[in-house]
C-alpha cells in the first residue's frame, strides 16, 4: 500500500509542477521565441543562452518592479509575477540551455 501512495504522490506532485521548458512556452516563447532568438516586440536581446544567475536575478528584479529593462518592466512583471522561486530558477536553467 505504501509503495502505491508514494506512485500516488509522485504522479500528482509532477502534474502540479511546471518544469522550466512548461513554464517557458506558456510564458516566454510568445515574444522570445522558441529558442530565446527574437528581440522580444524589438526592445531586448535575445535571452536564448543567458547565464541561468543573471536570468534568475532579472526576473526577480521583474517581479519587484525594481527593473524597467528596455521600457518593458511592468509587462514583465505581470508575466512573471506568480512564478515562485524554484519556478524562475527551472525556466531560468531551461533559458541557459537554449540555443
Amino acid at each position: 500500500m505504501s509503495k502505491l501512495f508514494i506512485l500516488i504522490s509522485l504522479l500528482l506532485s509532477s502534474a502540479l509542477y511546471a518544469g522550466g521548458g512548461d513554464i517557458y512556452a506558456s510564458r516566454c516563447d510568445s515574444c522570445h521565441g522558441s529558442h530565446g532568438e527574437k528581440s522580444a516586440l524589438g526592445k531586448s536581446k535575445a535571452i536564448g543562452g543567458q547565464n541561468t544567475a543573471l536570468t534568475i536575478k532579472q526576473v526577480q528584479a521583474y517581479k519587484s518592479g525594481t527593473l524597467n529593462q528596455y521600457g518593458m518592466g511592468a509587462t514583465m512583471k505581470n508575466m512573471v509575477k506568480s512564478l515562485n522561486d524554484n519556478e524562475i530558477a527551472e525556466v531560468a536553467n531551461f533559458i541557459s540551455k537554449l540555443k
